[in-house]
């Protein structure tokens, strides 16, 4: 596999990992960087999703209209 395909398989993993839903209910979350824990995870997500979607765009071999194959 690819560069770009593991990005891309990550993504959604990542998208997975940054909803809170293994929280147990009415815990109290754990503070860090000022921010409750499910924060933190969610931004680290998004970060990182940002960064694989950038590598998945750098890793693409996009070809001008009138370039031969």
């Amino acid at each position: 596999m690819t560069l770009r395909g593991w990005a891309l398989a990550a993504i959604p993993l990542l998208y997975v990992v940054s909803l809170p839903w293994y929280r147990a209910a009415g815990a109290a979350p754990a503070v860090l960087f000022g921010l409750p824990d499910w924060v933190v995870v969610a931004l680290a997500c998004y970060a990182g999703i940002a960064v694989l979607n950038a590598a998945a765009w750098l890793a693409t071999e996009v070809r001008d209209p009138g370039e031969d194959p």
